[in-house]
């Protein structure tokens, strides 16, 4: 059935059942685990969400490549909707921040009216922390470069870049594992506690989902999804990338640097 009109009328799909129900189990998973020591339920909504993920984006590359229906107008509006998605995730860490700067820069006596803490040892910000910080920095680099080398049609060395900052992300998690096996305070320990693993395990985490997004990304480029002319999927996960980096920059500059 032909329709006529540019917009993609997308077809019924199961995914996004299977995604709020897999997210469902992941969550009720984790309080089963933390309380009853079974970790089963979390497995296997862990699992149901990989699996669902990885079918859901086979059904867009195809609906972006092989069926044609991301026309003009509909690659607009994802862009829009990945403008106003990224806004909002400058919202969710801006919040993290006001929290630290409001226990930072008035801090109550039951924390020793000081900051850090009484009690609390902080991190030397210019060991892991600094190495992580280049890390990402490069990062944005290489990025930069393969989006750049996508748009001028040199397939070989966007996939060169782009393998470069996936192995820089994994790096950079792989380190921030270690550091949090290292840090001499935990979650527990009064608001520098809290605000430090909130903030920088959170950011951890988008660490974590670029790099996936990114991996496919890789995935889609083996496979000649993108040319220079269309290649949205490649171009939102750059900008998500680029946010990850400034979000750092904040967070190594305030929490690590001047919170120390």
């Amino acid at each position: 059935m032909t329709h006529q009109h540019p917009y993609h009328l997308v077809d019924q799909s199961p995914w996004p059942l299977a995604g709020a129900t897999s997210a469902l189990l992941m969550t009720t998973g984790i309080f089963v685990w933390f309380h009853y020591h079974n970790p089963y339920l979390v497995l296997m909504g862990l699992m149901m969400f990989i699996i669902t993920s990885f079918q859901w984006w086979r059904d867009v590359s195809r609906e972006s490549t092989m069926q044609g229906a991301h026309t003009s107008p509909v690659v607009n509006g994802l862009r829009w909707g990945m403008i106003l998605f990224i806004v909002s995730e400058v919202c969710f860490f801006a919040a993290f921040f006001w929290t630290f700067f409001h226990s930072s820069l008035s801090p109550s006596m039951q924390m020793g009216s000081c900051w850090p803490p009484t009690g609390v040892t902080p991190l030397n910000p210019f060991e892991v922390p600094l190495l992580n910080t280049a890390m990402l920095l490069s990062s944005g680099v290489s990025m930069t470069w393969a989006h750049h080398s996508l748009l001028e049609s040199n397939r070989k060395q966007a996939i060169q870049a782009l393998s470069i900052t996936v192995l820089l992300g994994l790096y950079f998690t792989a380190l921030q594992v270690f550091e949090y096996m290292q840090t001499p305070f935990t979650i527990a320990d009064s608001a520098y506690g809290s605000t430090f693993f909130v903030a920088t395990g959170f950011h951890g985490l988008h660490v974590m989902i670029g790099t996936t997004f990114l991996i496919i990304c890789l995935m889609r480029l083996f496979l000649f999804h993108f040319s220079n002319k269309h290649h949205f999927g490649f171009e939102a996960s750059a900008w998500y990338w680029h946010f990850v980096d400034v979000v750092w920059l904040f967070l190594f500059m305030t929490i690590y640097w001047w919170g120390s």
